[in-house]
């Protein structure tokens, strides 16, 4: 049977991107340091989720937190909050907000939410956008950073003109941090003085941070407590949540340090893809550990060619290719623990071969 792309990828010793495969095996590691006979929790309660719950919060300089399963249930029930609190069922977030495009509507579905899609899906919307609503909302999401369009982040300064603009407004801000950590070095500020510009704030462990699943959704008393309502109603008060907590806590210690210099990475890999002919990056300078790769290739004879690369040099440069329009195509390149992996001289020579094999491809 052929290999399809993915499954060359998988075999290979290294990967440019991400902190190492999804298996089992993460969770044992995350294990090996806990007493076999600590508590669970059950149903949202039990030092091992409340202490973790209150580590969080004071984090991002919340009043309370609470930990869910799943960021979509999260966000989904934060904008139901604040939209009952104002009595308006409309909302406003980026065209490409997780909300829209990845969760089957279910915001307009099980909640009856109406979205207003503030600016054009390929940037980040602006004050101007915000300036332009012509319907009031009960809340207003942002996204730090917008992974759609590249990782690309907003300048700090609009970002506390939207905050003052919202609170002139009466308009909740909620952020939508699945990577806050990955954007504070571009920042230099710290995950507290980011989110007191946000009313409530939700924040992922198994993006960049590396976790098997799990998100904590942050804010006032009042907020978190009806979001645990909100959360049983989901379905999401499990009996017991503690290996996603248990992980979650271990990978966050492993990594929340490390996202200067995975943005690091990000940086000098698109400086070297953006010196090829028919190569580009999104945005062209990294502002966080992420960026958005864009070729001139079909996505096929691009697969050719670093599956070579594999084969030679046993190294992923390029993963989860998506073809565009027949004869170009595009990928996400996020950068983690794997980059420090790779022997440099490795690296030069598989990035050489790209370069050459590639333009040789032009040429045809």
């Amino acid at each position: 049977m052929v290999k399809t792309y993915n499954e060359i990828c998988r075999s290979a010793k290294y990967k440019l991107t991400g902190n190492g495969d999804r298996c089992v095996g993460l969770l044992l590691e995350s294990f090996e340091h806990i007493d076999p006979s600590t508590s669970a929790d059950v149903y949202g309660t039990g030092s091992i989720i409340n202490d973790f719950e209150k580590e969080i919060s004071e984090l991002l300089g919340k009043e309370a937190a609470v930990f869910f399963p799943s960021g979509t249930m999260a966000q989904q029930i934060a904008l139901r909050i604040w939209s009952d609190e104002k009595e308006l069922k409309k909302v406003a977030y980026h065209p490409l907000c997780h909300l829209e495009i990845h969760e089957k509507d279910g915001l307009k579905v099980l909640h009856h939410l109406q979205p207003l899609l503030l600016g054009d899906s390929n940037r980040l919307f602006s004050i101007e956008d915000l300036k332009l609503m012509k319907d009031p909302v009960s809340c207003l999401l942002i996204e730090l950073p917008q992974r759609e369009i590249g990782g690309q982040l907003p300048a700090w300064e609009d970002l506390v003109y939207i905050s003052e603009f919202c609170k002139d407004n009466g308009i909740r801000l909620h952020l939508d941090g699945a990577r806050l950590f990955e954007a504070l070095p571009y920042y230099n500020k710290s995950a507290s003085e980011v989110c007191s510009l946000f009313d409530s704030v939700y924040v992922s462990f198994y993006k960049g941070l590396g976790g098997i699943a799990g998100a904590m959704l942050a804010g006032n008393i009042d907020f978190i407590e009806q979001s645990k309502v909100w959360k049983r109603r989901h379905g999401g008060d499990l009996i017991s949540l503690y290996p996603y907590i248990v992980n979650a806590k271990d990978c966050a210690n492993k990594r929340m340090g490390n996202m200067k210099k995975y943005w690091q990475h990000a940086m000098t890999v698109a400086a070297r893809l953006n010196k090829i002919e028919g190569v580009k990056t999104i945005p062209e300078i990294p502002v966080c550990n992420m960026f958005h790769l864009y070729i001139d290739a079909p996505k096929e004879k691009l697969e050719n060619i670093l599956v070579d690369i594999i084969e030679k040099h046993s190294i992923v440069l390029v993963g989860n290719i998506r073809d565009i329009d027949g004869i170009s195509c595009k990928s996400e390149l996020s950068f983690g623990d794997n980059f420090d992996l790779i022997p440099q001289d490795l690296l030069d020579e598989a990035f050489h071969q790209f370069d050459s094999e590639f333009q040789k491809l032009q040429i045809e």
